[in-house]
């Protein structure tokens, strides 16, 4: 009996941004924030919040974005959390973005990949993030991964920390800026692909004016700053021009500040979601 066939992320994006919209939630449970929701700083503090959001919102965002790092700060037990976060995600039809923001070479690198691009992995993700700043080609192990199982990349290009432009922004000895250079090979990894690319961007929406990068990539971008950085949904088409069709745009405090009521989350989420709709349109 053969197996059925693998779909691409690219495509499984492009069909849950088209149904549910394009909105990212991340799933940031940092000290502050758990405070905020009146949950303790700890693994239950930290299961419960998780919980909550996957619960409120999996049947209407088309994409989470956990980070890592919040998870990973509680040891094994926090991982545990994270493996839960991911299944329970990804059970509800929700597409999974790991912020892990991995970056390595060789060995490293493949090990990386395996944990999060792995189906057998428990915590096989849709997509995760990785920096290409050891060289692009370092990323091939997590290239080639992601391709086999069907999943996606997003490679930092263009961050919105005003520190990245120190290394995205320098001129390479081609003329070309670093940034540039990683969305070339974007485009390059996504040559051919219908409807869109499985590889894809990270582009700051705080950025202002990105008209001298090529961000037609034929994939997606992911694009932080949306809510409480400062970004609207209204500044997308200025920023993204022809490419806004493919940004998903991520809102983590702007919607999470509203919980723990679900629905009030669920209101927040609602309300980004139909005011990037509204701005997309109308670019």
């Amino acid at each position: 009996m053969t197996s059925a066939p693998v779909i691409p992320f690219g495509k499984r994006l492009r069909e849950a941004m088209d149904t549910r919209g394009p909105l990212c939630v991340g799933i940031d449970p940092h000290a502050a924030l758990l405070a905020s929701w009146g949950l303790n700083d700890d693994i239950a503090g930290l299961e419960r919040f998780s919980r909550t959001v996957v619960e409120a919102l999996a049947d209407q965002v088309a994409v989470f974005k956990p980070q890592a790092a919040f998870f990973e700060r509680f040891g094994s037990r926090g991982i545990a959390v994270l493996e839960r976060t991911v299944a329970d995600a990804r059970a509800a039809g929700t597409l999974v973005v790991m912020d892990a923001k991995r970056g390595d070479i060789g060995s490293t690198m493949a090990a990386y990949a395996q944990t999060f691009l792995d189906p057998a992995s428990p915590l096989f993700s849709d997509a995760l993030t990785v920096s290409p700043y050891l060289g692009y080609g370092s990323l091939a192990p997590a290239v080639a991964l992601a391709r086999e199982s069907g999943a996606g990349l997003f490679v930092l290009a263009l961050t919105s920390n005003p520190e990245g432009a120190e290394v995205q922004r320098a001129v390479r000895e081609d003329g070309r800026t670093i940034g540039a250079t990683m969305l070339a090979h974007l485009a390059a990894e996504n040559t051919g692909a219908e409807p869109m690319g499985s590889f894809g961007a990270v582009v700051g929406a705080t950025l202002g004016d990105l008209s001298s990068f090529d961000l037609d990539i034929n994939g997606p971008l992911l694009a932080p700053g949306i809510g409480a950085q400062g970004a609207t949904a209204a500044d997308l088409p200025a920023v993204f021009g022809a490419a806004v069709r493919n940004v998903v745009p991520n809102v983590s405090r702007g919607v999470l500040s509203h919980g723990p009521d679900a629905a009030a989350l669920r209101a927040s989420a609602l309300e980004f979601a139909d005011a990037i709709r509204k701005a997309i349109a109308s670019a």
